[in-house]
């Protein structure tokens, strides 16, 4: 992903609310499950880390970008936003990479 692509995102990212939070429990197989299912029909979502999760936002994004095969577009304080191409409804049309 381009920079100029990542900021197209982060521009579009403002203005969604977060469907996700993570607490106590942090990182489950049922919340990546989740988070996989509101990638294929959403594209970009915004997840909340509450305060009294004990796990670094930065690292839980990098492992549910891991498992859930997505780019994080950004993590600021205890905000993550995810961006995953869906395969059957695409939304979100990147402006196109001029290297190709």
């Amino acid at each position: 992903m381009t920079s100029k692509q990542r900021a197209y995102l982060k521009g579009l990212a403002m203005n969604i609310d977060p469907i996700f939070q993570f607490g106590k429990q942090s990182l489950t197989p049922e919340n990546t499950k989740a988070i996989s299912e509101a990638l294929e029909a959403r594209e970009l979502i915004k997840i909340n880390v509450l305060q009294n999760c004990q796990d670094d936002p930065k690292e839980i994004a990098a492992t549910l970008a891991e498992r859930t095969h997505s780019e994080v577009v950004q993590v600021i304080g205890k905000k993550i936003v995810l961006y995953k191409e869906s395969k059957n409804k695409k939304k979100i049309e990147l402006p196109p990479d001029k290297k190709k």
